[in-house]
């Protein structure tokens, strides 16, 4: 083959070779952030993330990879924390499958949801923990508790909607920009 020929070619695969480069940062560049993983809490830790004095809103959802209500709602705030990542919102997921169900949480959470931050609640007296929690809650779960400025605002026994959830969060983050 000549000289120019073997040059053209060489041309050709750099030029190839640099838009599959462009390319695959692009597609890098589109994927979500990666999940951080699942953190082990007690209730004094927990109650130290969502306790303090500023304007950021903790929305904090009680589940268990058990619970059927609280896996079909996971991904609404998943979407929420996406939505709102601009602004100071926190959502944290807190399973409550226990220590000894760690590695199950965490493959259960592997790259579903990587806009929220995922704690482990390693309390052993439910009868304690529940009550410091809300003296209202039974402890049956899902169960979704609001704090801002080292206070809760708003604590619900229940599932949500996608609707529910983002209406519930707009209506405090609007109260706080009073």
């Amino acid at each position: 083959m000549p000289r120019f020929q073997l040059a053209e070619a060489g041309f050709f695969h750099l030029q190839a070779m640099t838009k599959l480069f462009v390319f695959a940062c692009l597609l890098v560049a589109l994927l979500p952030p990666p999940t951080p993983p699942v953190q082990v809490v007690n209730l004094a830790g927990l109650q130290q993330l969502v306790q303090q004095p500023n304007d950021t809103l903790y929305v904090v959802n009680f589940w268990a990879t058990w619970c059927k209500p609280c896996v079909e709602e996971l991904p609404y705030f998943e979407q929420t924390a996406a939505r709102l990542a601009h602004r100071p919102v926190q959502v944290l997921l807190v399973s409550l499958d226990g220590l000894r169900e760690k590695n199950k949480v965490e493959k259960f959470w592997a790259g579903k949801y990587p806009h929220c931050r995922g704690l482990l609640l390693n309390e052993p007296n439910p009868n304690y923990w529940i009550n410091a929690i809300d003296s209202s809650w039974s402890g049956a779960i899902p169960a979704t508790v609001l704090y801002q400025n080292g206070r809760k605002l708003l604590f619900r026994e229940e599932s949500f909607t996608q609707p529910q959830l983002d209406t519930m969060v707009n209506e405090r983050l609007a109260m706080s920009n009073k």
